[in-house]
C-alpha cells in the first residue's frame, strides 16, 4: 500500500502481490465522509453513461463497526504528469472529454449537490472577505463583480468539479478523469473555467486555446458565459500562489476575464 497524496489518502493497494491494483478512499483531515460518498455517487453515474473514469469496485458508506466509510475503485492506466509544453491535440481532447461529462443532465441530489464554483472544499473568496486571508485590489474587485452578477441559469448537468492536469490521466492519446470527490451538478463552465485557469497558470494564457473548441466540437453546442466562469475559477485560489510566476499568470487570466465581462 502507498499513499497517493503526500502522507494522506487515497491509497493505492496491490492485492495479491501485483495481480490487481485498487485505490482505497477513506476520510482524511481534508476529506470528510460526504466527499467519499460524492466520489462513489459520481463513479456510479460515470459508469452508467460510459464516461472515461475509474470504476467503483466496492463501497461501505456507513463504515461498519468502526464507523469509517470507505470505497475501492479501479486504477486508471496512464500518466497524470503533463509535458513541458501542452499540445493543441491534448487541449482539444481534454475539452472533448469534459463534453462527455456535461452531456449528462442531472438534478442536484444529496451526494451530487449543486456546484457554483470548482473545488467545493475551498472558498478562498469568502476567506478573504472574512479576513482569514490577505487580499489584493484585483481579487477584491473581481469578487465584488461576481457577487453582483446573477449566476448563469439553465439546465444543470453532471460536473467533475476539480479539473486540473493532476486529475487527467493520459494513455495512448486518450484522457480519463480521476478524483471525483467534489463532483456534482451545475453549469459546464464550472469545469471549463477551472481547466482553463489551471492551464493558464501552468503554461501561460495562450495555452488555453482549444479547450473550449474541443468541448464545442464534441458537444455540438456553443459554450456560454466563459468569462464569468473564468473569473469564478480564478477568484477561488489563494491570494499568493506557489510561485510568483503562477500568481502573475492567475492575475492576468483574471484581468482578461473581467475585461471580457467589461467590469
Amino acid at each position: 500500500m502507498r499513499t497517493l497524496h503526500e502522507d494522506q489518502g487515497p491509497w493505492r493497494l496491490s492485492v495479491g502481490g501485483t495481480t490487481r491494483h485498487l485505490v482505497l478512499r477513506a476520510p482524511t483531515p481534508r476529506i470528510d465522509a460526504d466527499l467519499i460518498a460524492t466520489n462513489a455517487a459520481a463513479l456510479e453515474i460515470a459508469e452508467r453513461h460510459q464516461v472515461p473514469a475509474p470504476r467503483l469496485v466496492a463501497r461501505d458508506l456507513l463504515g461498519g463497526a468502526a464507523g469509517v466509510p470507505a470505497t475501492l475503485e479501479t486504477v486508471v492506466a496512464g500518466s497524470t504528469t503533463w509535458p513541458p509544453a501542452l499540445s493543441a491535440v491534448r487541449r482539444r481532447a481534454a475539452g472533448a472529454a469534459l463534453a462527455r461529462v456535461h452531456a449528462i443532465p442531472l438534478e442536484p441530489s444529496r451526494h451530487l449537490p449543486l456546484r457554483t464554483r470548482p473545488i467545493a472544499v475551498d472558498d478562498f473568496a469568502r476567506d478573504r472577505r472574512e479576513g482569514r486571508m490577505e487580499t489584493s485590489p484585483l481579487l477584491r474587485r473581481a469578487d465584488e463583480v461576481i457577487r453582483g452578477m446573477a449566476p448563469p441559469g439553465g439546465e444543470t448537468v453532471f460536473v467533475h468539479g476539480d479539473v486540473w492536469p493532476g486529475n487527467i490521466a493520459w494513455a495512448d492519446g486518450r484522457c480519463t478523469l480521476i478524483d471525483w470527490k467534489t463532483a456534482g451538478v451545475g453549469d459546464p463552465g464550472v469545469d471549463l473555467g477551472e481547466l482553463r485557469k489551471q492551464i493558464a497558470i501552468t503554461y501561460g494564457p495562450k495555452a488555453t486555446k482549444g479547450i473550449v473548441t474541443g468541448w464545442e466540437e464534441a458537444a455540438g453546442a456553443s459554450a456560454t458565459n466563459i468569462a464569468y466562469w473564468d473569473a469564478v475559477a480564478a477568484v477561488n485560489t489563494p491570494t499568493v500562489l506557489y510561485s510568483p510566476l503562477a500568481t502573475v499568470r492567475r492575475d492576468g487570466f483574471l484581468q482578461a476575464a473581467l475585461e471580457r465581462l467589461r467590469a
